[in-house]
């Protein structure tokens, strides 16, 4: 049984002058606190280089971004017992001084502590190397101390393992949360439990029945104001080996034989270990594709090319969207390929799962005028609308035989009506009380850069010939439908 609040604790937030604060940590420790989820004695510090005017200004600003990001109804009895436990640090991230003031503020606060790097990567190592210097990493007594790292995990497999490495140099593995915001999505999680909890789905769900699986995280959004960052990232570093790794285990693992963390995730690194190797040639030969948006007309309105955004090259080589094949070298998917595919200034903005499945024999209906069987497809969809959808074949009244696709679908809004979950929320509940089921493991990372690096490689020393190569507003370029059209399959619209 989980605990239905955690342990009296206090929550040291790095960074907490950023977006990612005022967005999302602010607004989910409200939704905890309404759903009460956090414990009477609890307490949040800010510690970041931002001059907000003391704590007063602290307090303030997180107030005002909870009215932003929450809405004009928020409870002002929340926002107030949320605000009257926040302090605040101003210091620079690599001076000791300022992690000498944070062990003064923690004094006489619970002892049980959570600190969150809601930080640029290169502090990663730096802040838990300080916390430690400061003797604020030591369990002792029963006490607690956990880190929450937020991605990206290192920029490819060496900076990977080198991260993992220097917080295995100071902290235990049990006190390392690295946290994929994904993972607290509503259709994430019933992933597993659909799966797993009906008997109708897990018996199909392998070569025998599956034809292809694909993965979409598509976005209408443009780089905006992230150019500086995205220069130095692309397309396949930010979702790949992180966000869509995790669908993907989530979809291939086996069973585990239970919810513990440990049996969850020794499934999940088994089913990114038998993902196939990609080699130099096949992505060279189109097994991984890439492209950059040009200008283009997201609803109704002209957008300009990524080469044209701020802090972008003029020249810029980097991708704006990514499609891959793999293959699983196991039992269960031998011969099932999983397509993905993630883009901004894409048609539509969805993250979605599909299991295509084989379609039926079509020997019943040889003397009938079927021409050819349909798909049945079941189509999990994580983002904007969360829910599950099943295409089957129905027959169209009528005395012929004629065949229409048809969907049967659930929404989580339709049955559990509307949330203000940022999906933050569990996964902050989980690393208070100690549940690391829904984080990854630092052999999870280096596995999700492992199947990812040939391409890094690969594309380090070949520039893309045609940069832009899609327009804004559409589904990607041709080359992506090329993928799935040499296997005579295509991406599901």
């Amino acid at each position: 049984m989980r605990p239905t609040a955690p342990e009296p604790c206090v929550l040291v937030i790095f960074g907490a002058g950023g977006d990612l604060t005022k967005r999302l940590l602010a607004p989910s420790l409200y939704n905890l606190r309404r759903a009460k989820r956090l414990p009477e004695d609890f307490a949040v510090i800010g510690f970041a280089r931002t001059d907000v005017g003391g704590e007063e200004g602290f307090r303030k600003k997180f107030s005002d971004d909870l009215k932003e990001f929450v809405g004009q109804d928020v409870d002002a009895g929340t926002v107030d017992w949320l605000t009257a436990r926040l302090s605040y640090v101003r210091s620079p991230f690599d001076n000791q001084a300022g992690y000498e003031e944070l062990k003064q503020k923690l004094a006489g606060k619970p002892q049980n502590y959570l600190f969150y790097l809601a930080t640029a990567p290169e502090y990663f190592a730096e802040i838990p190397r300080q916390l430690h210097t400061a003797g604020l990493t030591e369990e002792c007594g029963g006490k607690w101390r956990r880190v929450i790292v937020e991605k990206p995990f290192g920029r490819d497999l060496p900076s990977a393992r080198k991260l993992n490495q220097d917080l295995a140099a100071i902290l235990k593995e049990s006190q390392i949360y690295r946290i994929d915001h994904y993972l607290g999505k509503e259709t994430v999680q019933n992933i597993m439990v659909m799966r797993f909890g009906n008997s109708v789905f897990e018996p199909l769900w392998n070569r025998r029945y599956i034809d292809h699986v694909q993965i979409t995280v598509a976005e209408k959004v443009g780089v905006e104001t992230r150019g500086g960052y995205y220069e130095t990232a692309g397309a396949l570093r930010d979702m790949v080996p992180n966000h869509i790794m995790q669908l993907v285990s989530l979809a291939a693992m086996e069973p585990p034989n239970s919810f513990d963390a440990n049996a969850v995730r020794t499934e999940q690194l088994k089913a990114l270990q038998a993902i196939a190797p990609l080699k130099p040639e096949e992505v060279a030969s189109g097994i991984a594709v890439r492209g950059q948006y040009g200008a283009g007309v997201v609803d109704g309105k002209p957008v300009p090319a990524y080469r044209d955004e701020p802090r972008v090259a003029k020249d810029s080589p980097v991708e704006t969207f990514v499609a891959m094949k793999l293959v699983m070298d196991n039992w269960r998917w031998a011969g099932v390929p999983f397509y993905l595919r993630t883009g901004k200034r894409m048609a539509e903005r969805t993250t979605e799962m599909t299991i295509q499945f084989r379609p039926a024999p079509f020997v019943l209906f040889r003397d009938t005028p079927v021409e050819q069987m349909g798909e049945n497809s079941l189509v999990l969809q994580l983002q904007p609308n969360e829910g599950i959808s099943l295409e089957v074949e129905a027959k169209v009244p009528g005395p012929e035989i004629q065949m229409k696709p048809v969907e049967m679908k659930f929404a989580y809004a339709d049955y559990f009506g509307k949330s203000s979950n940022t999906g933050y929320e569990t996964l902050l509940f989980d690393c208070m009380i100690g549940d690391q089921t829904l984080f990854k493991t630092a052999e999870a990372v280096e596995a999700g850069w492992a199947v990812v690096q040939p391409v890094l490689d690969e594309w380090a020393h070949k520039k893309p010939e045609v940069f832009p190569n899609y327009p804004a507003g559409s589904w990607g370029p041709e080359c992506a439908t090329e993928l799935m059209a040499r296997d005579g399959r295509r991406w599901r619209k």
